[in-house]
């Protein structure tokens, strides 16, 4: 999504029309999901994707027809994904997607404003929604909603906050509107703590599935920028003081891999002292690790609700052993973190 507003945001500004083609519902086995997206221009340069395979082709044939009749017009389309059924696209997944087929023309300020805008967000530890009323699908709004930007009248009062989801969904409001909502930016960074072999595999996995991601370890060449090119920060710092060097809040999630188990300790004492908590502590830990570990936090008073709290063995069980594999379970869990999490503050509104 970060590179599909980016490049969006580039084409509009050099005057390209674009067609951006969004899964808004999808039901059964499909390639992609609802929120997947692709976005195309006039000589057939595309970025993102909703799944490859016969969608994405006829999508891609539907756009290029449209801009060489000149007679494009924003719509839905439906897909059937089984075979020998009417309208099929001979695809055997047994599923059914529908798309948004969405014009956006370069002339349109408001769209090279909120493509610009989006494309800032990513920079930001902030919550954001990007949000399509498709209630005439010829004629679509599209909004960024932030928590702490100004109230606008896109969306009807109260019922508005029925938009603002974990996932992308496609909702009709009481008053008869109907809106395509989904996350644009998740607040919450990822702190490594570590720079070692189970790291190096988990920083560039993360910003693929959106999280913002900060190595930390007390060496410099564990802690640089050539073996994290992909994480937004690396630091180095005191794991006995890492406060000094990282300010960690509730929406954050830290990640204990480092080197020995006191500096493992060390880190979990200073981050469990925080207050509030961050969103998730993890350690990595063998079980008599973990006993130990446990025992020593309840040495230092910590509560069992606390050391229960901790997330170790890290990782979903998926029966990891390779540093690739365990930063995979670690991924996972992070999802299913993110996924669970509630929103707890008063939305506001930025729009365009």
């Amino acid at each position: 999504m970060k590179k599909l507003m980016a490049t969006v945001s580039e084409w509009l500004s050099k005057g390209e029309n674009v067609i951006m083609v969004t899964i808004i519902a999808d039901s059964g086995s499909t390639p992609r999901g609802a929120g997947a997206r692709m976005a195309i221009i006039s000589d057939g340069s595309f970025t993102g994707t909703i799944g490859g395979g016969a969608v994405e082709y006829k999508v891609q044939q539907m756009a290029m027809e449209a801009f060489v009749d000149k007679n494009v017009k924003s719509q839905i389309k439906s897909f059937i994904l089984s075979p020998n059924e009417k309208e099929d696209l001979g695809m055997i997944c047994g599923g059914n997607v529908t798309v948004y087929i969405q014009y956006i023309s370069a002339r349109d300020e408001n769209a090279r404003k909120l493509f610009a805008r989006g494309s800032e967000l990513f920079s930001q530890n902030i919550d954001s929604w990007l949000v399509t009323e498709i209630t005439d699908e010829a004629d679509w709004r599209m909004s960024i909603h932030t928590p702490d930007s100004n109230n606008c009248s896109s969306i009807p009062g109260n019922e508005g906050k029925e938009l603002f989801t974990n996932r992308g969904a496609q909702i009709e409001m009481g008053s008869g509107k109907k809106y395509y909502s989904e996350p644009l930016t998740r607040a919450g960074r990822v702190y490594i703590f570590g720079g070692g072999h189970i790291s190096q595999e988990l920083a560039p996995l993360l910003p693929r599935l959106g999280f913002s991601c900060f190595v930390f370890d007390s060496l410099q060449k564990f802690a640089n920028a050539e073996l994290f090119p992909a994480a937004d920060g690396v630091i180095v710092g005191d794991y006995d003081d890492i406060s000094a060097s990282v300010d960690i809040t509730e929406k954050d999630y830290v990640v204990i891999l480092t080197r020995g188990h006191s500096f493992d300790f060390s880190v979990l004492a200073q981050t469990l002292r925080l207050q509030p908590k961050p969103r998730y502590i993890g350690v990595i830990g063998s079980k008599a690790k973990i006993a130990a570990v446990s025992k020593k936090l309840r040495e230092q008073n910590f509560l069992q609700e606390e050391i229960d709290s901790i997330h170790t063995p890290i990782g979903i069980d998926i029966k990891a052993g390779a540093p690739a594999e365990i930063a995979v379970s670690i991924a996972a869990e992070l999802i299913m973190i993110r996924a669970e999490s509630t929103l707890s503050h008063q939305l506001g509104q930025f729009c365009y």
